[in-house]
């Protein structure tokens, strides 16, 4: 586009601003910045100019889970199943590796922060560790996916190749890019990153499955065989990767997916809980359950909405290339936003100064047909890493290490 031509693309869409430093830019600049504006789903935009941002929620139900007591019963025919899963190649891993590690005083990926006491102990050093022991145990081959962004592709890359992948194969390890958005502030004005750069975000973790596809990863894995992805965020130092417990239970129970979950400390935890949603499995976040539900219990005692997720899920591939098919849920949320002034001063707020958009993973069970809620011992495989102290910190991760035994 030349300058009219894209002066009128932007007033069409109310982005006329993004004009102030147009004609600043080399053209290689004013190409890249056309490009992005170009590349925007404006009807997203145009939602946040709507009176109701959020979509309403079901009839929420309880959803039983394959408890601790279950799951020892019958762990050796679960074991085998998902064992032998595992060395036909049908399952793989897929790590949620986009984000950095700002909140924890790191300014890379999280992946990266060293939370050793006498040595270094890198959090991806934990979970290439935990699924090697999975590996061994098998004697699976397993494929690792790890999702990046842009913010920190090449630093996650440079950094696992120097530390040698702790070990793991590196022909099984794969790198693909998390597709990113625009951001925009109340009104829904792009915000500017720099002169010839949107303000973009990766787009949530309900997106990895639509960026590996993106990415030319459904040749590999109809290469390697794959059926089913156990994807899991990159906080939890503790969790199992690929449980061949966990895989063989699901795959038993018929379910097109399953969820790892913990038992909740206490009814007012601040944890997403798995259940049913007009009768399909769903996630409630600890902000949208009524005191009703907070507190409803079964007859035996126990609290009816009892298990909390831990961002560890286990879905059937072609149920996942099902759902992208479709159209999933955006979900438009407040959010601190830097970007630059219309005089190009870089301007990082205090508070939520405008909204990102983003697909969330819950949706992406809520899409499924069933769930196998699968509870775990939280002392054992819940140990998240969100805050530098107290509680889901370094702090309290270190104990729980220490707690299995882990050198430190």
């Amino acid at each position: 586009m030349d300058r009219n031509q894209f002066a009128q693309f932007l007033a069409l869409h109310g982005q006329e601003h993004v004009l102030d430093f147009y004609d600043r830019l080399d053209q290689a600049g004013k190409d890249k910045l056309s490009a992005q504006v170009e590349a925007v789903d404006y009807s997203l935009i145009d939602r946040v100019r709507e009176e109701n941002k959020t979509e309403p929620r079901g009839h929420f139900e309880p959803l039983d889970a394959v408890t601790l007591d279950v799951i020892a019963q019958n762990r050796d025919s679960y074991f085998s199943a998902g064992a032998e899963a595992l060395r036909e190649g049908k399952i793989a891993a897929v790590l949620l590796a986009g984000g950095q590690g700002t909140r924890l005083g790191c300014s890379g990926p999280k992946g990266v922060v060293d939370i050793g006491i006498t040595k270094p102990v890198y959090i991806f050093q934990r979970l290439f560790e935990n699924t090697l022991e999975v590996v061994r145990a098998t004697g699976a081959k397993l494929p690792f996916y790890i999702m990046t962004s842009d913010k920190n592709h090449e630093e996650t890359v440079a950094f696992l190749k120097e530390h040698d992948f702790f070990g793991y194969p590196k022909e099984d390890v794969v790198f693909f890019r998390q597709d990113m958005t625009p951001s925009v502030d109340f009104e829904g004005r792009l915000l500017l990153e720099g002169p010839d750069q949107l303000s973009l975000s990766p787009n949530g973790n309900g997106g990895w499955f639509a960026s590996m596809l993106k990415a030319g990863l459904k040749e590999d894995m109809d290469k390697r065989g794959v059926e089913w992805l156990n994807v899991f965020a990159v906080d939890n130092v503790l969790q199992r990767i690929a449980d061949p417990v966990f895989v063989g239970a699901t795959l038993l129970s018929g379910c097109t997916s399953g969820a790892k979950v913990v038992r909740k400390a206490d009814p007012m935890e601040r944890v997403g809980v798995l259940c049913l949603e007009d009768g399909r499995p769903s996630i409630a976040e600890y902000y949208e359950m009524t005191d009703e539900m907070i507190h409803s219990r079964r007859p035996d005692g126990e609290l009816s909405y009892a298990f909390g997720v831990i961002l560890n899920y286990l879905f059937r591939r072609d149920a996942l290339e099902n759902i992208v098919s479709k159209a999933m849920p955006v979900h438009i949320v407040d959010k601190k936003i830097p970007y630059i002034t219309a005089d190009g001063t870089a301007f990082k707020p205090s508070e939520p100064n405008g909204y990102k958009f983003e697909l969330l993973v819950l949706d992406m069970v809520h899409m499924m047909d069933s769930c196998l809620s699968f509870e775990v011992k939280r002392e054992k495989e819940f140990a998240p890493i969100k805050n530098p102290t107290g509680v889901d910190s370094i702090e309290s991760a270190r104990e729980l290490l220490k707690g299995n035994g882990i050198e430190l």
